[in-house]
């Protein structure tokens, strides 16, 4: 592998690397919805990440991780009577990315005391693609009016993936949560926006 080859591969990995530190998160929300009414929360049944009629141990860090977040902005849990729903979705998708040749450099530089010219690589070494395939995973938590049954804020996160076992540590969980709840903007009963960290 060529040395400038070998840099655009490692900076590509390192860019890779550096986004599962940081996941990337958009949210969005509805403008018509009345969040100053909004002061209880309880979980969807069955949630988007249980499966065949039980629920996982991922499903149980999703809903303590989600349940602090909801609590730490003054919501009350209410399995009876809840004004939000919570339901949550999770995703691992295999990815390829296609690292180019570098641009042939011709002429300048590759004379080696025997003067500039066409003097590039020889033959054998030939600077081709690389292809490099990771796992992105993507975690989507969904906040639900309960009454009229429309989703009103929406969070996505998505990260590079390594170690399955990893992805779904408590841990990492609750450091997704984390990075999708700084994007919700409420308050219980107020509607008043929360500041940003």
């Amino acid at each position: 592998m060529s040395t400038i080859r070998l840099i655009a591969t490692l900076a590509l990995l390192g860019l890779l690397a550096a986004c599962s530190n940081a996941p990337i998160v958009r949210s969005d929300y509805d403008p018509r919805a009345d969040f100053a009414s909004y002061r209880t929360f309880a979980f969807m049944e069955p949630l988007g990440t249980d499966r065949a009629g039980y629920t996982t141990l991922l499903t149980e860090r999703l809903k303590r991780a989600a349940a602090m977040q909801m609590e730490s902005r003054g919501y009350a849990f209410d399995e009876k009577n809840p004004d939000l729903l919570i339901n949550f979705q999770t995703h691992v998708q295999s990815r390829t990315e296609y690292v180019g040749p570098p641009p042939m450099m011709w002429g300048g530089g590759f004379g080696y005391g025997y003067g500039a010219g066409f003097y590039g690589g020889w033959p054998g070494y030939a600077f081709g693609p690389d292809v490099i395939q990771y796992n992105e995973g993507t975690m989507k938590v969904d906040l639900i009016d309960a009454k009229r049954k429309q989703m009103v804020w929406e969070g996505v996160g998505t990260t590079l993936v390594g170690n399955a076992q990893q992805t779904a540590s408590d841990e990492q969980v609750q450091n997704m949560m984390s990075s999708l709840f700084a994007r919700y903007p409420f308050l219980a009963g107020s509607g008043a926006v929360s500041p940003r960290k």
